[in-house]
């Protein structure tokens, strides 16, 4: 009987072929929040049961762009970049479970396969899209880190754009932001292969980093613009009132999660 290996699909006699590598996954980005609030109505319609609203400042979002480089415990990623480069933009709302205030990514985008299967791994519900932002460098035109910088970032899928934004630097800030600052809790879905059953995986799970460390955070203001599109709902969390803005480079270790509960969800 043949024995196939990998840690993720598609599943081979060596297991080179795999996805995504056995974790834990190390990751450093450059990090651009944007924070603001929407009705709170609409981040409750995203939050399936058991989860409830946050206590406090229930309609907070963050849409955060981001770009990574990453890599297994071996590093090798980093020096075929193709493996390891790739930018994503999320929008992360703030939820409640039993009596914990959890931070929610409730959509994202990214540009590389390798990131949607980690994704589906780990509970985000990730999509292919074209993500960009002005990248900081200490030479040039390029913007430095630093009072009066401004950055760009656009987000598309599908050929339609959905987000746009332009923000500036104003000063050093004590954090990155509130909104995405909990452990995440996320759902695991699976819809079962015969049909009418309804999920064969259905698990509610926290996640969060396994250690973390972070350069000086900038706060300032951003212009942010969300679009309509047939296919995606990111424009439902629409701007009421913004925030901060803010930029800092990070370095995140990941190296798997809990589980709450499960086969409790009303998903359809």
């Amino acid at each position: 009987m043949a024995t196939v290996r990998g840690y993720f699909h598609p599943k081979t006699a060596t297991g080179r072929s795999s996805l995504i590598p056995a974790p834990p996954w190390h990751y450093s980005g450059d990090l651009l929040t944007i924070e603001y609030r929407t009705d709170p109505a609409r981040v409750r319609e995203l939050l399936p049961a058991p989860l409830e609203l946050a206590d406090d400042d229930p309609g907070a979002v963050a849409l955060i762009w981001a770009d990574w480089q990453s890599c297994s415990s071996s590093a090798e990623e980093l020096l075929d970049p193709v493996r390891a480069q790739y930018k994503e933009a999320f929008a992360v709302v703030r939820c409640s479970y039993q009596g914990r205030t959890y931070s929610r990514c409730v959509h994202i985008w990214v540009d590389k396969d390798f990131a949607i299967a980690r994704g589906l791994h780990q509970g985000y519900p990730k999509k292919l899209g074209s993500i960009h932002l002005t990248r900081p460098h200490p030479y040039g035109p390029a913007p430095r880190i630093e009072a009066g910088a401004r950055f760009g970032a656009t987000l598309a899928a599908a050929d339609r754009r959905l987000a746009q934004a332009v923000v500036t630097l104003r000063e050093p800030a004590r954090t990155n932001g509130f909104v995405n600052s909990h452990p995440m809790a996320h759902h695991r879905w699976l819809p079962s292969i015969e049909n009418g059953k309804g999920l064969a995986l259905d698990e509610l799970i926290e996640t969060g980093a396994a250690s973390f460390e972070a350069g000086q955070a900038w706060t300032g203001d951003a212009d942010l613009e969300l679009f309509e599109a047939p296919t995606e709902e990111l424009a439902r969390l629409e701007i009421h009132e913004p925030i901060a803005a803010y930029y800092r480079q990070v370095g995140v270790v990941w190296d798997g999660g809990r589980l709450l509960e499960s086969g409790t969800s009303v998903a359809e």
